[in-house]
């Protein structure tokens, strides 16, 4: 039995359908045949009882008197009585199960106990009916009744004895076998033809899973994400869904290999910058001392102090990277939890202060409470300050702010011009007048993408009498949620 399952689950889906169909079908073939084959063969035999039941007419005293007495084993023409016709089988049952047969009878029919039964305790409207056989095995109806007799009182039922009338069932069994042949032959039909047409019903309905399956297998042959499954648009059954997963899947495969391309081709732009110029120095440094050479001091300390900047920066860019190119996954999940904002955004003021000790940084805070991985928001808040702190003019001011979770951080440095604010958030981006100063370009992202992932939204707008304002709004609560057990 395991082998057959293991092999029907080897089979394709179309071929495990077809059969599947043609078992259902052959099931509910075989139900309605056999239900049918017994409904004919009922009323055969109802029909045959019937004809049986009317044979039954009183019988002379005299006749049953004398094949009583006579009691002949076998019929002879030569003796008139017994049903009129030469298609019956009768005779005299009595009780200890001898068998007295009528001189027209067809022969003699096989006496049972049933017989004897209704023989030796005979009753009015005793009629018992079976299939039996005669004195050569052929197969015969039988009708089984109480003797009744002609008297000078009126009719009365014979002691010990028994009438049994009997009919050949050779034409309806051979009108039974013929049904039933007839029968297997049109479920046979039946069978094949829903087989045929459970594989061609496979065929057509899976045919928009073949049309996904060769999808999928371009797509891993050629890592070709632009193929799509055409969809009927007003088409809502399961096929048509998983078209639309199978497109949707592709699209996002695509656009995050192009943005990672884009990432990878920006980055290496990036790199090539102070990479290029921190093997400047060092050759510089290098060819001095083969040289023999010594640059002068002045000029070897710039060339130091050179080198270490680099280094930070592009220390700062690869970590700016690793930031962005963290997966999904891996900012979420358990690292999520509820974080006090203002404690956040305290903790960033502090190391804001540090970076721009020169500048008055402000702060009016008031308590609110958010979903987020506390590092990645400390992170962003961090970015928003340090980008305050680097464009403000030396002891410059800088207020923030934090009331219903809306954050903002206003500046009073140059401001952004209004055709560079659709940019600011681009990775990499960096407006023209601010290239000169240090930066990867990426802090503006990496704030974006951390405050959408929390369900927020951030922008950048100019503000009155100058400068920006940077806006953080978040999703959450001024007081934290109940813990759940």
């Amino acid at each position: 039995m395991n082998r057959v399952l293991r092999r029907f689950r080897s089979l394709p889906i179309r071929s495990r359908l077809a059969l599947l169909v043609a078992a259902a079908v052959a099931f509910g073939v075989a139900a309605v045949s056999v239900t049918c084959w017994f409904i004919v063969r009922g009323k055969l035999y109802d029909e045959i009882d019937e004809n049986l039941h009317s044979v039954n007419a009183p019988l002379e005293k005299l006749d049953v008197a004398s094949v009583a007495s006579d009691c002949p084993a076998e019929p002879s023409t030569t003796v008139p009585g017994g049903p009129r016709g030469s298609t019956y089988y009768s005779q005299l049952v009595k009780a200890d199960g001898t068998a007295c047969v009528f001189p027209l009878s067809v022969g003699s029919v096989e006496v049972t106990d049933g017989d004897k039964a209704v023989a030796k305790a005979p009753s009015p409207g005793l009629e018992k009916y079976r299939n039996g056989t005669d004195s050569e095995g052929r197969p015969v109806r039988v009708m089984t009744v109480p003797v009744i007799v002609q008297g000078p009182g009126g009719q009365a039922m014979a002691r010990d004895t028994a009438l049994l009338v009997a009919v050949p069932l050779k034409d309806t069994q051979s009108t039974l076998n013929e049904l039933a042949l007839l029968l297997l032959l049109v479920s046979g039909i039946g069978v094949v033809g829903a087989g045929a047409a459970g594989l061609a019903v496979a065929r057509a309905g899976l045919r928009p899973v073949d049309k996904l399956t060769e999808a999928v297998e371009h797509v891993a042959r050629t890592e070709d994400l632009a193929v799509r499954i055409p969809v009927e648009e007003d088409s809502e059954d399961e096929i048509a869904r998983l078209s639309r997963s199978f497109n949707s899947m592709t699209a996002s495969l695509a656009n995050s290999r192009e943005v990672q391309q884009q990432l990878i081709a920006d980055a290496g732009h990036e790199l090539r910058t102070p990479l290029t110029s921190l093997r400047t120095n060092i050759e510089l440094l290098t060819r001095s001392e083969e040289t023999g050479r010594a640059i002068p001091p002045a000029d070897r300390k710039a060339l130091l102090s050179s080198v270490t900047a680099q280094m930070t920066e592009l220390a700062a860019l690869i970590g700016d990277l690793q930031t962005l190119s963290r997966s999904e996954s891996a900012q979420s999940g358990d690292r999520v939890q509820v974080v006090a904002l203002r404690d956040v955004v305290d903790a960033a003021l502090r190391r804001a202060r540090l970076r721009g000790p020169e500048l008055t940084i402000s702060a009016d805070l008031h308590p609110w409470f958010v979903r987020a991985e506390p590092a990645a928001l400390e992170r962003a808040i961090v970015n928003v300050l340090d980008n305050a702190v680097k464009f403000s003019p030396g002891g410059g001011t800088v207020e923030v702010a934090l009331d219903g979770g809306v954050l903002t951080v206003r500046d009073h440095g140059p401001g952004i011009p209004a055709d560079e604010l659709p940019y600011v958030f681009d990775r990499f981006w960096r407006s023209p007048s601010a290239r000169a100063l240090p930066g990867s370009g990426l802090g503006l992202s990496i704030v974006a993408r951390t405050v959408q992932r929390c369900g927020g939204e951030v922008s950048l707008t100019p503000a009155e009498g100058g400068g920006t304002v940077a806006t953080v709004r978040l999703p959450g609560a001024p007081t934290p949620p109940p813990e759940t057990p």
